[in-house]
């Protein structure tokens, strides 16, 4: 007993607790920002929609073949690549495929794939896909060695560490991803100014982000609308982290009945239908008043959001107000951090685009690397049946003699100075080739091949000239792909001016004995008749009584002298409204008074002009 208690003992590591937590959590920690959650720099995607390219493409599921079910699809990257729940890989899948969340689709999805109004997509036993074009051309030249290939998760496969893309599908789809500790957050680009911006750091490495700015001015959504203001979208170029002001695309439609809000693009990641309910929603509270109705018209020709107008509101104050309360202006926090050689980085415009163009420099290479070994091969062979060709009755007469295929071989490396894969190459030919035409063609195809080494080669040899290939792929893929942009720009950002929210109608301001006031629409008070007794009077405090009575118009405003010497301003729409009968609200309270100090005269001004030195008042005549 004695000795098993022994033996027990001798297995048993001690370990310090604190340490073995530390490091398994962060081994755990690069596990997930390395292998799930974070895009490479380098092709913009993470192992799920690498793997998902990838599985299509083995079994040939390409956009000029039928379309394969999507379970289909989800079962060949689950049991080849990505051992982990099938909901991440379908739902990665329909987001390559959703035109209101990829600017360029990967995928070519048929049925329902969900929408724009936040609806979940059809489970996938009855869904379709297939590669859109652009989704093949992420995966142009794999082939050809220009990427490394590492085991799968049980060392049966392979798999690409990284794509070939002539796509800079980082900037033009974007990304976004939760890690431990770190987050990514990625807005879509215009693949035509994208490009356009790789051709130029090509050209100029030094290239600056203002200047990078005039090939990439902002950011493109799919769903259109409006970027409101530059100074976030630079602040997001030059450091990887920023805030872009997006805002719908609504018009104001004017009929005999009423004014109508038209909403035709709304804001990138906006649920349209949860949009239109919190607008429903502020209005059911009161706490957005001028709106009769809210409409859903979307249909082939569109979206269509309608906001019905009450006849007496303005629809310009309307408008200005669901901006302001409402997703029809949201931002989008840019967050750029993607792998860069494994580990994740905060990436500005320039360094997206130098790790992208350093990748395809590597492709390139690599691409011609293999080209050429396979044109020298071939040439080589050419070489020996070329010669075969020019001395064809003796080479006739060498294997006739032969008794065996490997002694033929033997004997005409031995008689022209061959090596084994020409004298192999020899001895398969067929009759066929001895005709006079394809002696022709053979000499024909070995000079075109010799141009092709020459060609090749000097890629390798010159930087300049490899320079020119890769921007005339990358031209390639903006004349095949490239479209206007959807989000229009609106350079100059200013805050919203409040009077924008009030329309400039007459009100009457009063204020009580004991520094109560209160703002009362004009409309309230109605001319009185010779004769007349008029109406109750407003409600006070016991012992109070209205003791100044201002007429006034919302954007006007009105001074505060105190007892201590200070002056405080407020806008007439700041001030508190009551009806007529409202008590109002402390003035004392309002303007945040010590307790010594109190007012003790007002004035009411047309315009209040501040500035660094003074304050120009305009006087009320």
């Amino acid at each position: 007993m004695d000795d098993n208690q022994t033996i027990d003992q001798d297995r048993i590591l001690k370990i310090n607790i604190e340490e073995e937590m530390k490091s398994s959590y962060i081994d755990y920690s690069m596990s997930v920002i390395v292998a799930r959650a974070l895009p490479d720099v380098r092709d913009g995607f993470k192992p799920v929609h690498r793997r998902i390219l990838y599985g299509m493409r083995g079994i040939g599921n390409f956009s000029n073949q039928p379309y394969k079910k999507c379970a289909r699809v989800v079962g060949e990257v689950l049991g080849k690549y990505h051992p982990h729940g099938d909901s991440s890989v379908y739902g990665a899948l329909v987001r390559m495929g959703q035109e209101w969340n990829m600017r360029y689709r990967l995928i070519d999805g048929q049925g329902n794939f969900g929408s724009v109004d936040g609806d979940s997509p059809a489970a996938m036993r009855y869904t379709e896909c297939r590669l859109s074009k652009m989704g093949e051309h992420i995966m142009d030249d794999i082939e050809k060695e220009t990427v490394d290939m590492v085991n799968n998760f049980d060392d049966t496969l392979k798999e690409p560490s990284v794509m070939p893309t002539k796509i800079p599908n980082l900037l033009v789809n974007g990304g976004n991803g939760i890690a431990v500790g770190m987050a990514t957050n990625i807005p879509t680009h215009n693949l035509t100014e994208v490009i356009n911006g790789c051709c130029a750091y090509i050209d100029n490495p030094d290239i600056t982000t203002d200047e990078l700015m005039e090939f990439i001015p902002a950011p493109d959504f799919p769903t259109g609308a409006y970027i409101y203001g530059l100074q976030g979208v630079k602040d997001a170029y030059e450091t990887g982290r920023g805030k872009v002001i997006m805002r719908a695309k609504a018009e104001i439609e004017s009929d005999d009945q009423h004014d109508k809000i038209v909403v035709t693009e709304i804001p990138y990641g906006v649920n349209k239908q949860q949009l239109i309910e919190y607008i429903a929603e502020l209005v059911k509270e009161g706490r957005l008043e001028g709106i009769s109705n809210v409409n859903d018209e979307t249909g082939r020709q569109g979206m269509r959001i309608v906001v019905d107008v009450k006849r007496d509101a303005n629809a310009n104050v309307i408008l200005n107000k669901l901006f302001k309360m409402t997703a029809l202006q949201s931002s989008f926090s840019v967050n750029c951090i993607a792998l860069v050689k494994g580990r994740p980085q905060l990436l500005s415009l320039r360094e997206c685009i130098g790790h992208f163009v350093d990748h395809r420099r590597d492709v390139t290479i690599r691409r011609t690397q293999f080209d050429l070994k396979k044109a020298q091969e071939r040439a080589h062979i050419l070489e020996g049946l070329i010669i075969a060709c020019d001395n064809i009755d003796e080479v006739v007469h060498i294997i006739r003699a032969s008794k065996t295929p490997s002694e033929a071989q033997t004997n005409l490396e031995k008689r022209f100075e061959l090596d084994e894969l020409q004298s192999k190459a020899i001895v398969d030919m067929r009759l066929s080739q001895l005709t006079g035409l394809r002696m022709e063609q053979l000499h024909q195809e070995f000079n075109e091949l010799m141009e092709l080494i020459k060609d090749l080669q000097e890629i390798l040899d010159n930087p300049q000239r490899c320079k020119e290939v890769m921007k005339q792929e990358l031209i390639e893929v903006k004349d095949k792909y490239g479209d206007e942009r959807r989000t229009e720009i609106i350079p100059d950002e200013h805050e919203f001016n409040a009077e924008d929210f009030y329309p400039n109608d007459p009100v009457v301001i009063t204020i009580s004995h004991l520094g109560y006031i209160k703002r009362t629409p004009l409309a309230d008070f109605k001319e009185q008749a010779r004769g007349g007794v008029g109406s109750k009077g407003a409600r006070t405090r016991d012992n109070d009584f209205t003791e100044f009575i201002y007429p006034a118009t919302m954007h006007q405003t009105m001074l505060f002298f105190t007892r201590k010497g200070r002056c405080y301003w407020m806008k007439c729409y700041d001030i508190p409204e009551g009806d007529r009968n409202s008590k109002g609200r402390a003035i004392q309270n309002m303007l945040a008074l010590e307790a010594d100090d109190s007012v003790n005269a007002f004035l009411r001004i047309r315009v209040l002009t501040t500035t660094s030195s003074s304050t120009v008042t305009t006087w009320c005549s």
